[in-house]
């Protein structure tokens, strides 16, 4: 198949619209669904972005994309009980593959709603069980075990949208895009992220552990594929926050760290033992979740709503038991798609745990920038290697 006709392009008012090869045959077999634009631009971005972290940590990888940038991403690491009781997978014995997903997913759950999935290895069933529960607009992986497509082709009445990418794609080096009617080209972004990346170590701490190395090498793949100004926080083996799109980077940091501080309050014992009720819909649950956690959460509590969610009215965490909690987030890694141009980014993502910088450096302000990491004892590696991704 050379090309593939599309039903519209990012709006309904934009047809017609396709997909097609210069050369050879589409790389992409679909399995189930009809995919839209949006869609698909979401499918190839996930997709590079996956294989390129399972290429630099030998780990299965999954992201959880929404329009053009990752909500989330991680790798297949372990999770422990806290986890499994925030990610509501408590008792269960997870595949690697489902592991990597339940991560990504649940970096910011808000921001996955109706996401598109990407997963580097085969789409197992339990991973398609825990899809089918999720509001999803669809999936891209090298293959489905015969249960996985089952399942996911049931799911959204026999309309998800299920792709089989070919892994041994490799696309032509050179790429283009019209824009205004006029064409753009340039060389493809093969930059390849490893730890030789990590080596130019300037702060007085130059020891950054190989966990750390990891979860910096998870930052900046996930930056090559998320809208710039971009910031990615992340800790063992995923990212829990990410800051995309943004004209100033440090409101990058802020919205990236305010998403991290979500997710480990989250983590809460208040939170975790929040007593819903049994037949309340996942996304209410997580939007509650949300708004019990901000400072609105009297919204949440007020009489008559209250009802609604909870079998009983919960306490409220406060503020100083937030400012408390959040004083034992430690060990993130954070990685930036540019050089930071001021030190206020350090100090904002200070407080969000963040032990161990990646960035690009070249700024005419590196010297402050250092200074503010070494107030902190942070070790912070200039990777000379700047991400844009438009």
């Amino acid at each position: 198949m050379k090309e593939l006709e599309l039903k519209y392009g990012c709006n309904p008012n934009q047809k017609p619209a396709k997909i097609y090869m210069k050369k050879g045959e589409l790389p992409i077999e679909i399995l189930n669904g009809k995919p839209g634009y949006i869609n698909l631009l979401d499918a190839f971005n996930s997709w590079q972005l996956v294989i390129e972290l399972k290429k630099a940590t030998g780990l299965p990888a999954a992201a959880s994309f929404k329009h053009v940038s990752p909500a989330g991403a991680a790798v297949a690491v372990p999770l422990d009980d806290t986890l499994k009781q925030m990610y509501f997978v408590e008792g269960i014995e997870l595949t690697d593959v489902a592991t990597a997903y339940i991560r990504a997913r649940g970096a910011d759950r808000m921001s996955s709603y109706g996401d598109f999935a990407a997963l580097s290895d085969e789409c197992d069933e339990q991973t398609a069980s825990f899809l089918a529960r999720e509001v999803s607009d669809g999936i891209i992986a090298p293959s489905y075990s015969p249960k996985a497509l089952e399942i996911l082709k049931s799911k959204r009445k026999g309309s998800y949208l299920v792709i089989k990418m070919d892994p041994d794609y490799i696309p032509e080096p050179q790429e283009t895009k019209d824009v205004f009617g006029i064409t753009f080209e340039q060389g493809r972004n093969n930059a390849e992220i490893t730890d030789e990346l990590l080596k130019n170590i300037p702060t007085v701490n130059k020891n950054i552990p190989d966990s750390a190395k990891r979860d910096l090498l998870i930052s900046l793949i996930t930056l090559k594929y998320t809208q710039s100004n971009s910031v990615c926080y992340v800790k063992d083996g995923q990212a829990i926050g990410i800051g995309a799109g943004q004209q100033s980077r440090i409101h990058c940091t802020r919205l990236a760290g305010n998403k991290a501080d979500i997710w480990f309050l989250r983590q809460n014992p208040k939170v975790l033992a929040l007593p819903f009720k049994e037949e309340l819909k996942r996304a209410d649950r997580d939007n509650a979740i949300d708004v019990y956690i901000s400072d609105d959460y009297d919204d949440v509590l007020r009489e008559g709503e209250w009802q609604k969610i909870f079998t009983k009215r919960p306490e409220p965490l406060t503020r100083e038991e937030k400012k408390e909690w959040l004083k034992n987030l430690s060990g993130v890694s954070l990685g930036s798609d540019a050089f930071f141009p001021f030190g206020d980014n350090i100090e904002r993502a200070r407080r969000s745990g963040v032990e161990y910088v990646a960035q690009a450096g070249g700024s005419i302000r590196d010297d402050n920038v250092i200074e503010t990491c070494d107030r902190y004892n942070m070790a912070m590696a200039f990777t000379g290697l700047r991400l844009f991704h438009h």
